[in-house]
């Protein structure tokens, strides 16, 4: 069996490259890509390391839980891998149904996954 090969349609292929390029700006525009261009690749909470390949992976959590709130310096957002992600939308659902659990708990935490590294690298020297 033999496939034939077509001939390569230039006016197809630049649209679809001028496509690319406009749905990349207009994803650059949202608040994901805003997000991405100004933090670090990396999970807030568990600091998996992201790269071009698995950034499909690395999601924008919104800190108040409020998708509408999408200030430009980033103020709400940090950057949480799924799983990650996934657990703090668990928490806060169980938080919120919880009114027990709610009432004991005024503040919430949050990890810091950075907070004891230098005093882990100096235990290395």
């Amino acid at each position: 069996m033999t496939l034939k090969k077509t001939p390569l349609n230039k006016d197809k292929l630049d649209q679809i490259v001028t496509d690319a390029r406009r749905n990349q700006e207009l994803r650059e525009q949202s608040y994901r890509g805003q997000a991405l261009k100004l933090y670090p690749w990396v999970c807030g909470r568990c600091a998996r390391e992201f790269d071009h390949k698995t950034l499909t992976e690395l999601t924008v959590h919104h800190k108040d839980h409020n998708h509408d709130n999408n200030p430009s310096d980033g103020s709400n957002w940090e950057l949480l891998c799924l799983y990650c992600h996934d657990n703090e939308h668990s928490k806060y659902e169980e938080m919120r149904f919880d009114t027990r659990k709610a009432k004991a708990s005024s503040t919430m935490t949050t990890h810091s996954p950075f907070a004891n590294l230098k005093s882990m690298l100096d235990n290395k020297k």
